[in-house]
């Protein structure tokens, strides 16, 4: 399937999964891992759920509305309940809430049991910590993150599927990460998708255009926190004048007072000198390092050093197919054909029983839209 690029809204609708739904949630997402992974290999099942288009169309399968309160966190609950069941060598660990920041534990026990390795589980215990500080500070959408899991096989490979809430709008916004797409960097343009709707002005550290911004910010970690927290201080109050101010770039890098955070953390920033951090996910993973900070070290690359920001919002939504009425675009009858006969292979081969199936590829025919 070719990469496509668009955007999804995903309003939240309230109201609790039934007990007898959510059993039969547990026992088809269980089975469809079981039989992507029996064909392709638990590899390919991790793809896939890092597509946000998959994942849309698999929370359709087992049980919900596209847009239903749910579709990420309660798929996922169910998802972890139906792989530990299916015994098909993959694992989620983090949920909502408590479960947020105990996903690092929970890898820890399953090392202890023997289901992966104690580096294997460092390296998890990293990504999982990492991926969630990107999307809470590094990309700052106005979407705080509320619900967290990663989910990895024997071997140590991984997806991470997350999510955040917008306050002002009241919608979400998912997050999908997997290993093999990231080539080690973290804060190189590292999401498989984000779908979302767009929110408008986002400062985003992990675009192309933010590089020199993220070498300035991890430099500036280093610096004596006295003379940074002078220069924020400056700037805070709009004395803070441009190295470039009266060059031909002054109107691109000029510093805009008003976006400098009204409180920072002077101790995370004091963590930060004693770490020495060489590079900028070593920076993020400061203690106490948050998105005020981290806003603070950017709007300075930018004002004194004239390091470049991106201010387009990154969402996309990876696979996208369009709608009936051609919004946001006319339909992608290919990328739409294969997603679907992707999983209704899947459905046809899980071990579920018959009128289970006969549901699963109604509500998967819904999801298609008549697109085949």
């Amino acid at each position: 399937m070719a990469r496509r690029s668009g955007m999804m809204e995903l309003p939240l609708h309230g109201g609790a999964t039934p007990r007898w739904l959510f059993g039969r949630m547990v026992n088809l997402s269980g089975a469809i891992s079981e039989a992507v992974v029996d064909e392709y290999g638990s590899a390919e099942l991790l793809r896939r759920l890092a597509d946000p288009l998959w994942f849309q169309a698999f929370s359709c399968v087992i049980g919900f509305d596209w847009h239903s309160s749910g579709t990420t966190t309660v798929t996922c609950g169910a998802l972890r309940k139906g792989l530990e069941d299916a015994g098909i060598g993959v694992r989620l660990a983090g949920g909502k809430g408590a479960n947020v920041r105990d996903a690092v534990g929970q890898i820890r026990w399953l090392a202890d049991a023997g289901f992966i390795s104690d580096a294997s589980a460092n390296e998890l215990e990293r990504s999982s910590r990492l991926s969630a500080k990107v999307d809470s500070c590094a990309v700052q959408d106005g979407h705080d993150i509320y619900h967290h899991t990663i989910i990895f096989d024997e071997s140590g490979r991984w997806t991470v599927v997350q999510q955040g809430m917008s306050d002002r709008t009241g919608f979400a916004r998912r997050y999908h990460w997997c290993s093999s797409d990231l080539d080690g960097d973290f804060v190189r343009e590292p999401h498989t998708g984000i779908a979302g709707t767009r929110t408008g002005e986002v400062l985003d550290l992990t675009s192309d255009a933010s590089t020199q911004a993220r070498v300035v910010s991890t430099d500036l970690g280093c610096e004596k926190p006295s003379r940074v927290e002078g220069i924020i201080r400056m700037a805070s109050l709009g004395h803070q004048k441009s190295l470039t101010e009266f060059t031909d770039r002054a109107e691109e890098t000029l510093f805009r007072s008003y976006m400098m955070p009204k409180r920072v953390d002077w101790n995370a920033l004091r963590r930060c000198y004693e770490a020495q951090p060489t590079n900028y996910e070593e920076l993020l993973l400061v203690k106490g390092v948050g998105p005020k900070l981290t806003r603070a070290l950017a709007l300075i690359s930018q004002a004194v050093y004239g390091a470049p920001l991106s201010w387009e919002d990154p969402v996309k939504f990876s696979f996208a197919v369009g709608g009936k009425d051609g919004v946001p675009f006319p339909v992608d009858r290919e990328s739409m054909d294969a997603a679907t006969r992707t999983l209704r292979e899947a459905v046809d081969q899980s071990r579920i029983g018959v009128q289970d199936r006969k549901d699963a590829l109604k509500r998967l025919s819904r999801c298609a839209g008549g697109s085949s």
